[in-house]
């Protein structure tokens, strides 16, 4: 089914003049979406549109104020937006496009199996692109936030709570910060575009996921056993 995709993508992505051409074939814009993680936004018809309508390059464009940097990268790699020159037809970048599917299929498929293991895949990849851009310290922070899987990687391997989420964005802020600086000496994102950081980050995050599914485990065994005890 996956090669069937995109070879479907590939065939017919050049045919693709209009936001509509694409909004209104589900295979296309599924594998469109998937290549940005975004497969789960599929039955969104009308915020795929608007987002591919509005572009990125206006400061109000809907894009840049959803909080996700997937989602600038999703409008820019087509080019509907005003100003910008639409790429459907640019057969080397709608190539890339399936390719990174591919890969991200791959990953969905191993969190079937291991969870934690898709969120290593996935996130290594997304934050070594986010620690090599030129946008703020802070910008990269309120990114890290905005993407649920980047998010939770950063989250257990800097052992902060889950309920920091209901913290206000300026406090969620200050501690990934202060965590990392005591983690990694620096609160500055672009050292993981540095290997042997990058790995600490992954080898951090799958111990101590590790950890809490063991932990979970064995209290759900413990709870089982005291109520066959009783």
């Amino acid at each position: 089914m996956l090669q069937r995709d995109t070879e479907y993508f590939e065939a017919n992505i050049g045919n693709v003049k209009t936001v509509d051409d694409l909004v209104n074939d589900r295979r296309l814009l599924s594998v469109a979406l998937g290549a940005f993680g975004l497969e789960d936004q599929v039955d969104f018809k009308g915020l795929v549109k608007k987002v591919l309508q509005e572009g990125s390059t206006a400061d109000d464009a809907l894009a840049g104020k959803l909080g996700d940097d997937r989602w600038v990268s999703f409008t820019e790699t087509f080019g509907f937006g005003p100003g910008e020159t639409v790429k459907t037809g640019d057969a080397a970048a709608m190539k890339n496009l399936s390719e990174t599917y591919k890969v991200q299929s791959f990953e969905t498929a191993v969190g079937e199996q291991d969870n934690s293991m898709r969120v290593a895949m996935y996130s290594q990849r997304e934050i070594q692109v986010l620690a090599e851009d030129g946008t703020s310290t802070d910008t990269k922070w309120f990114n890290v936030m905005g993407q649920p899987a980047i998010r939770e990687m950063f989250e257990i391997a800097l052992g902060l709570p889950t309920s920091m989420g209901q913290a206000d964005l300026d406090t969620q802020l200050v501690n990934f910060k202060d965590r990392a600086k005591a983690m990694f000496g620096t609160d500055d994102i672009s050292v993981f575009a540095e290997p042997e950081n990058m790995e600490r980050l992954v080898n951090v995050y799958l111990a101590r996921s590790e950890i809490a599914e063991f932990n979970a485990s064995n209290s759900a065994g413990a709870t089982a056993l005291m109520l066959l005890q009783s």
